[in-house]
């Protein structure tokens, strides 16, 4: 097990006690651990640290819990260790028993039976070990990682469906679609079904809700990105009106990976392009890094509005 980790369901209280969204944040490599962690010390934030399988892939499960074990030992703040996007009951386990706080089994795309039947199966093992589920019902649009779905397949969430899958279920918090989408390329008239999601909580009360596909992809970050070699052609994300206005009628943990990713793009290739002769890769990372955690800073100030 990681010493001081906090359990998920521990910072989805204290999310939805405070009416609040927590700041849930994808790495897949040691800086940007750092920058996310780094930034919410800064802002006294509780986090949730997230990574997908291929993330897993890459880094190998045991560098994941032991580069998270050395920060939530010196972090002081709040931290959770969370599966994004488990594809099924193998994967969770793998993650349950190497210490993750917190899961997510997303069989979206199957049947409603099934996603609760292999939903369930992972609920109950993770029970066991007092380790948070996340489900989702409602299927996003767009390509990320794994995750991949044509824009034609997608299907929001169905309220009456929302309370009737977290009581077959069990689950500690539950992923909605309402109209974001995973990836760079979102539509540039991408916009939050609002009263979808105020219908969706009406009915499922204070229990937690999730987005995922959230992020804003903002212009001066992508443009610092193709002013140093990049091509992001119509590049567009989620109005933080729209984040705000969700956050405010009930959505409690935010996912952010594409955001992350720009970020660290951005400082990298900027740091490549302008000392182009130094073979210093440490500089270069530095700079990457410092650039995200001022995306996670910008984030985690906008999550914290009521």
């Amino acid at each position: 097990m990681i010493k001081k980790l906090t359990a998920g369901k521990e910072i989805l209280k204290w999310a939805t006690d405070n009416g609040v969204a927590v700041g849930a944040f994808n790495f897949s490599n040691m800086e940007t651990l750092q920058a996310i962690v780094e930034a919410a010390v800064e802002k006294r934030s509780p986090i949730i640290l997230q990574v997908s399988e291929s993330a897993i892939n890459y880094m190998g499960i045991g560098y994941v819990t032991g580069m998270v074990e050395v920060a939530v030992d010196t972090a002081e703040i709040p931290i959770a260790l969370h599966l994004d996007h488990g594809k099924n009951f193998d994967i969770c386990k793998l993650c349950i028993d190497n210490g993750f706080s917190s899961v997510m089994i997303d069989k979206s795309s199957s049947s409603f039976a099934e996603n609760v039947r292999q939903t369930k199966e992972v609920v109950d093992y993770a029970q066991k070990f007092g380790v948070a589920v996340e489900g989702e019902l409602g299927i996003l649009t767009g390509i990320e990682d794994d995750v991949r779905v044509a824009g034609d397949n997608s299907l929001f969430t169905n309220p009456v469906q929302a309370l009737d899958f977290i009581e077959a279920t069990g689950i500690s918090s539950l992923a909605i679609a309402i109209g974001t989408s995973h990836g760079l390329n979102k539509g540039k008239t991408a916009c939050l079904d609002i009263d979808r999601l105020i219908a969706i909580k009406d009915k499922v009360s204070n229990f937690p809700l999730v987005l995922h596909g959230a992020s804003s992809i903002y212009p001066d970050i992508t443009d610092i990105c193709n002013q140093f070699g990049a091509i992001f052609r119509d590049a567009s994300g989620i109005n933080t009106s729209d984040i705000k206005a969700a956050i405010s009628h009930g959505i409690n943990k935010i996912n952010i990976d594409t955001d992350l990713r720009l970020a660290f793009m951005a400082g990298l290739r900027r740091s490549l392009y302008q000392t182009s002769e130094s073979i210093d890769i440490r500089m270069h990372l530095n700079s990457a890094r410092l650039f995200t955690k001022d995306l996670v800073v910008r984030k985690l100030e906008m999550f914290k509005v009521s």
